[in-house]
C-alpha cells in the first residue's frame, strides 16, 4: 500500500483532466440514496419490501447507478440485526419489534447490490436518537438505558456530541456494521448538532462545564467535539476494514461569505455547517479524515439565497483533496426551468457543470424513488444521454493505489447453452487490499484499442463472476475482448486480450 504525496497529486490531476476532456467518464461516482426515515417501507411484509427494493435496484441499474447509499440507522435504531440497538419502527411499525417472518434487510441488500455490480454504503445518522414522530422507545434504546447521554431539542432526542462516551458508542455501532457486513462504504449525513430553531438554545451548558477541556468559547468547543468524532469514526472504520470508504454528506453551505472574515465562504445566505451545525467540513477534507464528500447542493441554479452555480463552483474550489460528489435533488432539478432556455429543465446545465468543473468525481441523487418513477424524465435522460455506459468508481490512492495482477487463462469455449468467455483470477498476493474483487470486460474492433482500455463505451460488463456469455452470431465477425481485474478500491490491473469470432 502506498500513500505518497505524488499519488494524491496524481489523483487530483486525473480528476481535473478527465472532467475537462471526457464527456462519458470511465470513472464516476453515480449514487442514489434509499432512505427509511420517510416510512416508505413501514408496515410492508418481507415480500413486499423485497419486491419494492428489487424494483428500485433494477431501475437504478438500468441508469448505470453504481453506488447505493442505504439508510440503516435513523434514530439509534437498526434496519439490520444489531446487538446494540432496537429494530427500527420504520420497518415493523413498533420500535424493537423484529420483522416477521424474520430477515435482515442490510444483509439482503448487500447481496442484491453486489449481484448488480453496485457498491453499497451503509448510511447511519450518528447523533439523532428520536425523531418527532416517534412516541415510544424500546427498552434497549440507548436513551432508555442511559437518560444522561442525550438532550431534547425541538421534539428530538440528540446524543450529546460533547460526551466522549457517546462518540465511542457510535463508533462501536459503526464498527460492528463494518465487521459483520460486506459493505463497501459507511456513510453519515448532515445531522451533527441539531438544526437551530429560533429562540431555542442548545441545552448543553452542563456538558460544556464538565468537558470543556480548556475551551472558553462554546462554539469552538462544539466544533472540536464533531472534529474529534469524525477522526475517531474514520479510524474505527479503517481499523476494521481499510477498504471500506467513509463518506459524509453535509449541508450544502459551509459558510456564508462575510467581508473581513478569514473563513472561506460562498456568496450565499443560509444555514451554515461551520457556524450553526458545528461541522468544519473543510478541515475534515484537509486532514484526510473522510474518504469522499457529498455536499447536498439541492437548490436551483439562480436560487436567491443559495445559488447552485455558486455553490458547486465553491465546493469544486475548496474541497478537491478528496473525491467530491455533488448531492443532487432530482425533483427540484426537473421542476426548475433552465435560465437560458425556459423550455427545458436544469438537468443539462447541472450535468455540464458537474463534468466540466475540476475536482468533481460524480453525483449522488436525492432520492432513489424519484429516479425510479422517472420524475421529469430524469431516468430516461440518465439512460440515454448521461449514463449510457457503466462507470468504475473514482480512484482513492490515499487508501491504496496498487492494482491486482492480471487475470489468467482467458479463453472462449462452447457450453451446452452457448458460447462463453472464461478466465481465472490473478495470483493472490499477501495484501487483502489487492486481491481481485471484480472484473471489467471490454469489447473492441482492433487489437491496438483492446490493449489500452480507456473508453467506457466499450465496457461490456463489470462483474464479480469469472465468466460471461458471448453474443455469438455466425462466427464471421472478429472482435477483441479485454478483461481486467479490479481490487476493493477499483484499482485496475493490466489488460489481457483475446481475439474472438462471433
Amino acid at each position: 500500500m502506498k500513500n505518497s504525496i505524488l499519488s494524491v497529486l496524481f489523483f487530483a490531476f486525473s480528476l481535473t483532466f478527465s472532467a475537462q476532456t471526457d464527456v462519458q467518464p470511465k470513472r464516476e461516482f453515480r449514487g442514489a440514496w434509499i432512505q427509511i426515515i420517510n416510512g416508505q417501507f413501514q408496515g410492508m411484509s418481507r415480500e413486499q419490501m423485497q419486491q419494492n427494493l428489487t424494483n428500485q435496484l433494477n431501475e437504478l441499474a438500468k441508469c448505470n447507478i453504481n453506488t447505493i447509499i442505504f439508510q440503516v440507522r435513523g434514530e439509534c435504531d437498526a434496519l439490520y440485526a444489531s446487538p446494540y440497538e432496537p429494530w427500527t419502527r420504520f420497518l415493523s411499525g413498533k420500535q424493537g419489534t423484529p420483522p416477521n417472518p424474520y430477515w435482515d434487510p442490510l444483509d439482503w441488500m448487500v447481496r442484491e447490490c453486489h449481484k448488480r455490480g453496485m457498491e453499497i454504503h451503509a448510511w447511519i445518522n450518528p447523533y439523532r436518537a428520536k425523531t418527532k414522530g416517534t412516541t415510544a422507545l424500546a427498552v434497549n434504546h440507548p436513551c432508555v438505558r442511559d437518560k444522561d447521554n442525550y438532550f431534547e431539542y425541538d421534539g428530538l432526542y440528540v446524543l450529546d456530541p460533547g460526551i466522549p462516551s457517546n462518540r465511542e458508542y457510535i463508533c462501536r455501532v459503526a464498527s460492528d456494521i463494518v465487521r459483520r457486513y460486506d459493505i463497501d462504504g459507511l456513510h453519515i449525513d448532515d445531522y451533527f448538532y441539531p438544526y437551530p430553531v429560533a429562540g431555542k438554545p442548545i441545552p448543553d451548558s452542563k456538558t460544556f462545564a464538565k468537558y470543556a477541556g480548556g475551551y472558553t468559547d462554546v462554539n469552538s468547543w462544539r466544533r472540536n467535539n464533531v472534529n474529534v468524532f469524525i477522526q475517531q469514526l474514520h479510524d474505527s472504520i479503517h481499523g476494521v476494514k481499510p477498504w471500506v470508504k467513509f463518506g459524509v454528506s453535509p449541508f450544502g453551505i459551509y459558510h456564508n461569505h462575510k467581508d473581513g472574515s478569514n473563513i472561506p465562504g460562498s456568496r450565499t445566505n443560509g444555514l451554515q455547517n461551520y457556524d450553526q451545525l458545528y461541522a468544519d467540513v473543510l478541515l475534515w477534507v484537509e486532514k484526510g479524515w473522510i474518504d469522499y464528500l457529498v455536499p447536498q447542493i439541492y437548490w436551483e441554479i439562480g436560487h436567491k439565497a443559495a445559488d447552485y452555480d455558486e455553490l458547486i463552483r465553491w465546493w469544486s474550489r475548496y474541497a478537491g483533496r478528496r473525491p467530491l460528489v455533488i448531492g443532487q435533488d432530482v425533483e427540484r432539478t426537473v421542476r426548475a426551468a433552465d435560465l437560458s432556455n425556459p423550455n427545458q429543465n436544469q438537468m443539462a446545465e447541472k450535468m455540464r457543470l458537474q463534468r466540466t468543473l475540476p475536482n468533481i468525481a460524480g453525483s449522488c441523487l436525492w432520492y432513489s424513488a424519484a429516479v425510479v418513477r422517472n420524475e421529469g424524465n430524469f431516468a430516461t435522460a440518465l439512460r440515454e444521454k448521461y449514463h449510457p455506459f457503466p462507470a468504475l468508481q473514482p480512484l482513492m490512492p490515499f487508501i491504496d493505489d496498487e492494482a491486482p495482477g492480471k487475470v489468467k487463462s482467458l479463453k472462449a469455449r462452447w457450453m451446452p447453452d452457448g458460447y462463453y468467455l472464461f478466465w481465472l483470477p490473478p495470483r493472490e498476493g499477501k495484501d487483502a487490499m489487492n486481491k481481485a474483487y471484480k472484473y471489467v470486460v471490454y469489447r473492441y474492433d482492433t487489437s491496438k484499442e483492446a490493449k489500452h482500455p480507456d473508453d467506457a463505451a466499450h465496457i461490456v460488463a463489470i462483474t464479480e463472476n469469472t465468466v460471461i456469455k458471448l453474443p455469438y452470431n455466425d462466427g464471421k465477425h472478429k472482435y477483441y475482448y479485454t478483461v481486467t481485474a479490479l481490487d476493493r478500491m477499483q484499482n485496475e490491473s493490466k489488460p489481457v486480450v483475446k481475439k474472438i469470432k462471433l
